[in-house]
């Protein structure tokens, strides 16, 4: 999407159209969908609080995902998210709401899922930009606020990683199956 002024888009209409987005990036960075959604909010009362500094130079769902990356980020290295324990508790709720094959679909692309949320940050980022927001390598470059060839190698390394990741997980399952 090009750049438009932040005149022309309200703040329901940005979440309106970039609300999944902002949501499904807070989600896999955070792995929990309450504080992802406290994290939406937060974020979306930024962007009313920073209307003015949207320059244009980067489209609007780049800036989006550069306030959700960085709010994440800010709640990840919080000193309440060090000390703080999370529990299984909703998992259960979760099954019993949703039903038995809705959960196995989900578990079906869990492995993928992990896999990615198991790589370093640096790595983790440019995979959550280009495949799960279909960011071009440009656009993740200027949410990153890195370079485009960072991007791509980053990006391969990436896959290196992730190849590696599941052989092992997928040898692993074959052996404890026999």
């Amino acid at each position: 999407m090009v750049a438009r002024s932040m005149e022309t888009l309200d703040l329901e209409s940005l979440m309106r159209t970039y609300g999944n987005d902002v949501l499904r990036t807070a989600y896999l960075y955070v792995k929990d969908i309450h504080l992802a959604e406290d994290i939406f909010q937060e974020v979306f009362l930024k962007v009313n609080n920073r209307y003015d500094s949207f320059r244009g130079e980067c489209g609007v769902k780049t800036w989006l995902l550069q306030i959700t990356i960085n709010t994440c980020k800010d709640y990840l290295k919080s000193a309440w998210n060090q000390k703080v324990e999370t529990t299984d508790e909703f998992k259960t709720q979760q099954v019993v709401e949703e039903g038995y094959e809705k959960i196995e679909k989900k578990e079906d692309n869990q492995v993928v899922k992990n896999a990615v949320m198991e790589l370093p940050d640096k790595y983790k980022e440019v995979v959550l930009c280009v495949y799960y927001q279909d960011l071009s390598i440009e656009e993740a470059a200027d949410t990153l606020q890195i370079a485009a060839g960072t991007v791509k190698s980053r990006l391969n390394r990436a896959r290196q990683k992730l190849k590696s990741s599941l052989e092992r997980r997928v040898s692993y399952e074959e052996t404890r199956r026999e």
